[in-house]
């Protein structure tokens, strides 16, 4: 798989490349915001590994460029910054998951196969499931042509079903998906929050487009 990488620190950048190439993976490293998007224009990449802070912005602006155009395409930020406040902001700008800086090349392997496991890019802009339309550019759901106020947690569950649209997604692979290091304490937190998706994707009650599949997961069926 080819990743790029986009982190200012040469030595840290050359390390990335090298465990990425030595795990199989093609490591494509740039230095600023500017040669990524370069290469983000010219395509072929299954997932970006985004340092927050670079000489020429911020990483998460770049997320929130990519999400507005359309793309999907799974981010790992890396920061050294490490408070609750920085990490919700990461999520919110459309990054996928979040990695602390000083990192152990296991954790971010692991975290790199986690998320090309999340499966394809969704290419449409607009997902229609019977009466439930999803706008992923705008990050937006309606249902009846009014909105649907998703949490940007709720959103992210439901971007992880629609890449894996018609075919069951285990808890452990959402939880990794959508919570990252926190997803040893967050079951009863997914139960929760699919709960509340049902309820507000479904205009006449019932489950919704959601479909549980007991003692795995759940899914998004191809004609809901």
């Amino acid at each position: 798989m080819r990743i790029l990488i986009v982190e200012d620190h040469a030595e840290t950048r050359k390390m990335v490349e090298r465990v990425l190439r030595e795990a199989g993976h093609d490591g494509d490293g740039v230095g600023d915001l500017a040669a990524a998007r370069g290469r983000l224009a010219a395509g072929g990449y299954a997932a970006v590994i985004l340092d927050w802070m670079l000489p020429d912005g911020a990483g998460t602006d770049l997320c929130r460029e990519m999400r507005a155009r359309g793309s999907s395409l799974p981010v790992l930020i890396l920061t050294a910054r490490g408070g609750v406040e920085d990490r919700v902001e990461g999520l919110d700008a459309g990054a996928d998951d979040y990695l602390r800086k000083p990192f152990a090349v296991a954790e971010l392997l692991a975290r790199v196969r986690a998320l090309l496991r999340r499966g394809p890019r969704i290419e449409a802009p607009v997902v229609s499931l019977g009466e439930v339309e999803v706008r992923l550019a705008e990050r937006r759901v309606l249902v009846r042509g009014r909105e649907a106020p998703l949490t940007a947690r709720e959103f992210a569950i439901l971007e992880v079903l629609l890449r894996h649209r018609g075919r069951p997604v285990s808890r452990a692979d959402i939880l990794q998906a959508v919570w990252g290091e926190e997803s040893d304490s967050a079951e009863s937190s997914l139960e929760v929050l699919i709960g509340r998706m049902r309820r507000k994707l479904s205009p006449l009650g019932g489950d919704g487009p959601i479909e549980t599949h007991r003692g795995f997961g759940y899914s998004i069926g191809q004609d809901a």
